[in-house]
């Protein structure tokens, strides 16, 4: 009798490698798109200030793609909403890749929303959001209306995701890192001899790098928050800190000194361009620190000056990212306060020697190599005649499903709740209760002096824009312009900030009187026209609410609760407004039938 053994197995073989090659095929056209959400999500770095990075792809079942959108900035139009508008009538059916978990405003569903009407299929996200009040619910809220979610790492896995997946987490590293860490991404940067200087002997460093390696420079400086230095440096090389980039986001400049030892005239104490800021003991030369103010430069003053500490604030006033252009003095105290996160080393092909000659870490407390450093993810680069080495001095956080949500651990423990505090503070539109923010993605009209109305991009263009208005001057006619034309509410605040402190003349000179007013009128746009906005403000009810901006006096509360917090009276005040109206229509008599 012949035996059907050996052709069932042969069978059976054929269709295993058949669903191999299935897969293998379908997780290569996943891991290429998610690659490209990734790579589009990264298109704004050194344009804006650095935000959670978004991309989106829309792709036909035939494998081709329909649409894409990446989240510009703070407070601009979803990713999702963009590729969705894009695809059009195409997306119907398609899949959405995402290099991560929707959430750039909290409070705000739009890009789950636009998924929805747009008529995908399917959604692949290429990470959870790290962030907790965000992580998760997305994924849930499409799920539960019957969509195909898959997340790389989780249902889909191969040495392809693995590699997409990575790539997702590296281009939000500085929010991982903010979420896991308190403290932003921090990269150190320096240029160094082939013999590992950093100067000569005699402090002369200009210059170490090719004009290739400085130009690279400038484009790293713009995709942080602040460059960070040190007294040394503000001595030895005057430096500007500048991105030069013609435009668009300017980097903070910090300036980190013990003893306040710094020069009378440097070039960081020019504010015509960017800020700067003075990190220092408290009480030290009193005198310099009004001298400085003179000049605009904001000092902020800690009882023991740490790498640690000042990481700590600048993570509280909301920067994702920093990067470090110090001396090796700082550089290894950074290291070993454990706020460096990568490093970038410029080598050039040079020899200076000297035994004196600075190099670009100091003591670190290690005497056998053993104990040495070992870089994580290393990269090389030829840049002109220099080889820019580069990797992690530590790995990102995990970023696996293991910290249950507050949905799921409500589920576990009813009584848990999230926001027990009768304090409720909000900052930036990724925090909790993001979409109070005068920051977030609600455009709104109001009435122009014609009464005729006019759509404003956020509550801030309004605000800003309202600096300039009825001021009998070009400049102040064209300042209006660019604010209202402003592709993000960040730049709205530019701007207006910019040309209010280069250009006081500008502003209308009741100014100072009415901008509260002119705030409140626009939240109160804001709220009156999306309902699910006002929803949020009225559940907040019985909690003080706090602008948690620990720089801004007036609009926020300021690091130590000094701040007039005139943001947050306002929503409280517009609160109130809502819930009288809404106690007064409960309370009204039926009408008889």
């Amino acid at each position: 009798m012949l035996s059907l053994t050996p052709i069932a197995n042969t069978f059976s073989s054929i269709i295993c490698k058949c669903k191999a090659s299935i897969d293998t095929h379908s997780h290569a056209l996943d891991a290429g798109y998610i690659r490209r959400a990734a790579h589009l999500a990264d298109k704004s770095a050194g344009f804006t200030s650095p935000h959670p990075n978004f991309g989106c792809v829309i792709a036909t079942p035939s494998g081709d793609v329909a649409g894409e959108g990446y989240l510009y900035a703070q407070g601009t139009s979803a990713a999702e909403v963009q590729a969705i508008t894009s695809a059009g009538e195409l997306s119907r059916g398609a899949t959405a890749y995402l290099n991560m978990e929707p959430g750039d405003c909290d409070g705000d569903s739009t890009a789950v929303s636009a998924l929805l009407q747009g008529g995908v299929k399917r959604v692949v996200i290429g990470m959870r959001h790290p962030l907790q009040h965000f992580r998760g619910n997305a994924v849930r809220a499409l799920r539960s209306q019957g969509l195909q979610v898959d997340l790389l790492g989780e249902d889909l896995t191969s040495k392809l995701i693995e590699d997409a997946q990575k790539e997702c987490l590296l281009v939000n590293a500085p929010l991982i890192c903010r979420a896991s860490s308190r403290v932003p991404f921090s990269v150190l940067k320096y240029a160094m001899t082939l013999d590992g200087k950093i100067a000569a002997s005699t402090g002369h460093a200009w210059w170490i790098s090719s004009k290739k390696s400085r130009s690279l420079v400038f484009e790293l400086r713009a995709r942080s928050d602040a460059i960070i230095v040190g007294g040394n440096t503000v001595r030895r090389d005057n430096p500007r800190l500048t991105a030069r980039h013609g435009g668009g986001h300017m980097p903070m400049r910090i300036v980190m000194s013990q003893s306040l030892d710094l020069p009378d005239e440097a070039n960081l104490w020019d504010m015509s361009e960017v800020s700067t800021i003075v990190v220092t003991q408290r009480g030290a030369r009193k005198s310099f620190q009004k001298l400085l103010a003179s000049k605009g430069v904001e000092v902020v003053e800690f009882d023991i000056l740490n790498p640690r500490d000042v990481m700590e604030y600048f993570h509280d006033r909301g920067y994702l990212s920093v990067f470090w252009e110090c001396g090796g003095t700082l550089a290894a105290s950074a290291i070993s306060s454990g706020v460096i996160h990568k490093v970038y080393a410029f080598v050039a092909p040079k020899i200076i020697g000297g035994k004196n000659a600075p190099s670009p870490v100091g003591d670190l407390g290690m005497v056998e190599m053993s104990q040495a450093l070992n870089l994580i993810d290393v990269c090389y680069q030829q840049v002109g005649p220099d080889m820019l080495v580069s990797g992690f001095i530590q790995p990102l956080p995990d970023m696996a499903p293991i910290i249950p949500s507050r949905e799921e651990t409500f589920v576990v423990d009813p009584t848990v709740s999230p926001y027990e505090s009768n304090i409720i503070f909000f900052y930036k539109t990724w925090d909790p209760y993001g979409a109070l923010s005068n920051f977030s993605p609600h455009p709104i009209q109001m009435p122009d002096e014609n009464g005729d109305n006019v759509t404003w991009l956020s509550v801030e263009h309004y605000y800003q824009a309202h600096k300039f208005v009825g001021v009998d001057d070009t400049s102040a006619q064209d300042s209006l312009e660019r604010i209202k034309s402003a592709k993000s509410p960040e730049e709205a605040a530019r701007i207006g900030r910019s040309m209010q402190r280069q250009r006081p003349d500008l502003i209308r000179p009741e100014w100072d009187n009415i901008k509260i007013d002119v705030m409140y009128s626009a939240l109160k746009c804001k709220f009156s026209t999306y309902p699910h906005l006002s929803s949020m403000l009225v559940s907040t009810s019985g909690s003080v609410l706090v602008e948690a901006s620990p720089h801004d006096l007036f609009w926020g509360g300021g690091r130590e609760g000094e701040g007039l917090n005139y943001l947050g009276r306002l929503l409280m005040k517009l609160r109130s407004e809502f819930l009288e109206e809404s106690s007064s229509s409960s309370e009204s008599p039926s009408l008889a039938v």
